[in-house]
């Protein structure tokens, strides 16, 4: 057996904004590995200023992992703790290198081709004009659960775009979510989340930077809204830590990127502890190519959630690899009519 790696960039259709910047590209390495006829295909994914593992000697420790191949799955897994996105990868390539057909991870009805995965239409910050023009089009394709992304323009406009949609929508007919990705200081957070909760939002995500548990505990205590950890789980390594995290902060849902927490074992190993402690969860993807993304949404229809999911990126990239994997009327489905243009 032996196994390659390369880079690759993927090129944003359009520049999305974020409460950290904007992003115009984003890079990500495929990994295959091969024996005789077998191939598996995988994909390490880091986002540039969060994953834990942004760091210099990324590459490095990618091309250990393929010079290394022999030692197999579980060895490769444990000796790379600290590149949760190179974990996943592996765990992704050893799983295409097992199946009968290497796009094919975990088949099911999804694969088959007869159901869906119900997403959330995700909103990009930018002006007023262009968010509220994305939430016209989601809506329009027939989505009724709305992702958007706030901290990054003027509070008070943001709360009008949200307003706007309850003037229009009931929160039975669309249900709402936002994500600050940390942009509240902790002094302030409590009195916008009571703005927001005003208008009928199902949930907000990381409304405060992680690593402050105190207060991150007493907003999810007092909170008018409940609240989803997401930046807060990466690089919380080990059950007794985890659960420690959990029970502190006592959050009411936790958001799962495999790529950010370690890939399957990762999440199954997050859902065990909230599940153990009355906690939701959803998955979401983390601007993976459709590689990537393919192997996320194969896995979440696994788990059997009925909750809307967060795997609506593939469609961000003018270059991404072209896959069966499409959006209609606010799900995510596999069109067996389409075939995989991967070249590695």
């Amino acid at each position: 057996m032996k196994a390659t790696y390369k880079k690759y960039i993927l090129d944003f259709k359009k520049p999305s904004g974020t409460s950290r910047g904007i992003l115009n590209q984003k890079e990500t390495w495929f990994i295959k590995i091969e024996e005789a006829q077998n191939i598996g295909i995988g994909e390490c994914g880091i986002l540039r200023g969060l994953s834990v593992d942004d760091r210099p000697d990324y590459e490095e420790n990618l091309k250990w992992a393929c010079d290394n191949i022999h030692l197999g799955e579980q060895t490769l897994y444990d000796r790379l703790v600290d590149f949760p996105s190179i974990q996943f990868g592996i765990e992704m390539a050893f799983r295409s290198f097992h199946a009968e057909n290497p796009f094919i991870l975990d088949p099911s009805d999804f694969t088959n081709g007869t159901s869906g995965i119900s997403i959330n239409g995700l909103i990009w910050m930018g002006k007023p004009e262009f968010m509220q023009a994305q939430i016209a089009d989601k809506l329009d394709s027939g989505f009724d659960c709305i992702k958007m992304k706030i901290g990054a323009i003027d509070f008070d406009a943001e709360i009008k775009i949200l307003e706007g949609i309850r003037e229009k929508f009931s929160a039975e007919q669309v249900t709402l979510r936002v994500d600050a990705n940390g942009a509240f200081k902790p002094e302030e957070a409590f009195h916008k989340l009571k703005r927001l909760a005003a208008l009928d939002l199902h949930s907000i995500e990381q409304p405060i930077k992680q690593r402050q548990e105190n207060a991150m505990a007493q907003l999810c205590a007092d909170t008018p809204l409940p609240i989803a950890l997401d930046e807060e789980l990466i690089g919380v390594y080990g059950y007794e830590r985890q659960k420690q995290l959990l029970q502190q902060i006592k959050p009411q849902y936790i958001i799962l990127k495999p790529s950010l927490i370690g890939g399957y074992r990762g999440c199954d190993a997050w859902i065990q502890l909230a599940e153990e402690q009355g906690i939701g969860w959803w998955i979401t993807s983390a601007l993976e190519s459709n590689i990537g993304l393919n192997a996320i949404a194969q896995y979440t229809y696994s788990k059997n959630t009925i909750i809307p999911q967060g795997l609506g990126t593939g469609g961000l990239y003018s270059n991404n690899v072209s896959s069966p994997l499409e959006i209609k009327q606010g799900m995510l489905w596999y069109n067996l009519l389409q075939n995989w243009s991967f070249q590695f």
